[in-house]
């Protein structure tokens, strides 16, 4: 079992997140001309890297709040977590929270 690190609440058992996806994922400007094929992208299209890559979490059983956490996905180690806002994923984090 994975022990991941909320940046709220400390070192929590895997079992109490979900993970939300790739962050860091922009929302297309709502306007008239947005095709389907620009809106499928954003729904479907996920780079999926191997290797370090960032995702966003859910601390579901706990405190209820996104964060942003760096993982390797070959190795499964984590190597940061961040709330959002504040820039790449460190371990400090920043006060402004996703909710």
């Amino acid at each position: 079992m994975l022990l991941i690190e909320c940046p709220w609440c400390g070192p929590r058992a895997e079992i109490e997140f979900s993970c939300g996806g790739e962050a860091n994922i922009r929302r297309p400007a709502p306007s008239a001309e947005v095709t389907d094929s620009v809106w499928a992208d954003y729904l479907f299209m996920r780079k999926n890297p191997r290797g370090p890559g960032e995702e966003q979490w859910l601390h579901a059983q706990g405190c209820r709040r996104w964060f942003k956490l760096e993982r390797d996905t070959v190795t499964y180690e984590i190597l940061r977590t961040s709330r959002f806002g504040s820039g790449p994923a460190a371990s400090d984090g920043a006060p402004e929270d996703k909710q």
